[in-house]
């Protein structure tokens, strides 16, 4: 399941997908990330990563960045230095409730996940790294979909990946996505702040 990628269009914004972090996520998440096509991105660089299988650990967890996949994105994220990260997961649909729970704060110490469409989730990357790895001004988010989607799910998940592999600034990115997710993206906002103060994420 292993895969990478660069599409290199000259000068501009860095963007970095990875995904399969963590488990047997890339099975699923490879199926979007190699849907994305050169002419995809107009300016900057995208480079696509998809881990193999590995043990399954939490990204909230601080022994996930010892552990070797976990250094592996570290390095990805040192080397290309992204201004865009987006990190590509899948859930087991039983785990949705969870994920999406107003008391997830309470219960993981994270803001829950906000539902774009079809099962398609979106957040923050993990703290750990959002607030020691990337500058205020990065846009780091965590991407769900259901684990071996269906097409419809599929679907909104690359949309949304194109959606940042297209976009040569932070405003652009908001504001595409502001058209299509008006809504979850104001909450989005509210968690951010609510969680982050004045060290928004997205």
């Amino acid at each position: 399941m292993a895969y990478f990628k660069i599409i290199d269009k000259g000068n501009g914004v860095n963007r970095l997908f990875i995904g399969g972090v963590h488990g047997k996520e890339g099975l699923s998440t490879i199926k979007a990330l190699q849907e994305i096509r050169d002419d995809d991105v107009t300016r900057g660089k995208l480079v696509i990563h998809n881990c193999d299988e590995s043990p399954y650990l939490s990204t909230l967890d601080p022994l996930y960045y010892q552990s070797d996949v976990g250094k592996e994105v570290l390095y990805l994220i040192d080397y290309y230095k992204p201004t865009f990260y987006v990190e590509a997961h899948c859930y087991k649909e039983k785990n949705f409730s969870n994920l999406t729970s107003p008391h997830r704060m309470n219960k993981a110490g994270v803001p829950p996940l906000i539902e774009l469409d079809k099962g398609v989730l979106i957040g923050s990357a993990s703290p750990s790294i959002r607030t020691n790895v990337f500058r205020k001004e990065d846009v780091c988010i965590t991407l769900e979909m259901p684990c071996n989607p269906n097409s419809d799910s599929l679907n909104v998940y690359l949309e949304l990946l194109r959606v940042f592999a297209a976009s040569t600034s932070r405003d652009e990115l908001e504001n595409k996505i502001k058209e299509i997710y008006p809504r979850q993206l104001e909450t989005a906002i509210k968690y951010a702040k609510e969680f982050f103060g004045n060290y928004p994420p997205f």
